[in-house]
C-alpha cells in the first residue's frame, strides 16, 4: 500500500473507536516490509494453530536443529525465531564430499498482540512449538450494564 489515503485502515477509522494504535501499527508493518519479499522466504515452514479458545501455538519444522541452534526472543510485541550460526560446524564439514542435508540460516518474525502472553517454547521431534495465551483483562470481559 503505497498511498495511505486509500488504505483499508483509513476506510475503517471513521467507524471505529480506540483502534488508532492498531491501525498505525499495521500501516507501519506494510510500509516497513516488502510483503512480496517475505513471501519468497518460506523457510522454515510453519503453522499457526489455535489450540483452545484463548491459546495458540506457532509451530516451525526444524528437522536437524537442536536447542543450541535456535534463538527465540520477544521484544516490542515481535516474536523472533532464528537459527544461530555455528562457526564450529563449518570446520566439521571440511571432509564432507556431498552435503545434501544442510542447516540453513533463517529468521522468522511474528507480530504478537499486546494481550497475548508467550508461555514457552518446546523443541520435540524436529518441531519447535511456541505456546501463547490471550489474557482477557476484566474490563474487556462481557458484562451487563445496569440502567439507572
Amino acid at each position: 500500500m503505497t498511498n495511505k489515503a486509500f488504505s483499508i485502515f483509513n476506510q475503517l477509522r471513521p467507524v471505529t473507536v480506540g483502534f488508532d494504535n492498531m491501525f498505525d501499527h499495521f500501516e507501519r508493518m506494510v510500509d516497513d516490509h516488502n510483503f512480496n519479499e517475505m513471501a519468497r522466504h518460506k523457510y522454515p515452514p510453519y503453522n499457526i494453530v489455535k489450540t483452545g479458545s484463548y491459546t495458540y501455538d506457532i509451530q516451525l519444522a526444524l528437522a536437524g536443529y537442536g536447542k543450541k541452534d535456535i534463538d527465540v526472543s520477544f521484544e516490542d510485541n515481535v516474536l523472533t525465531i532464528k537459527s544461530v550460526k555455528d562457526e564450529k560446524e563449518a570446520e566439521e564439514n571440511q571432509g564432507v564430499l556431498h552435503k545434501g542435508i544442510a542447516k540453513r540460516w533463517f529468521q522468522k518474525s511474528f507480530t504478537i498482540a499486546e494481550d497475548v502472553e508467550i508461555k514457552g517454547a518446546e523443541l520435540k521431534d524436529g518441531l519447535l512449538s511456541v505456546s501463547m495465551e490471550r489474557i482477557i483483562p476484566e474490563h474487556k470481559k462481557a458484562r451487563t450494564i445496569k440502567i439507572k
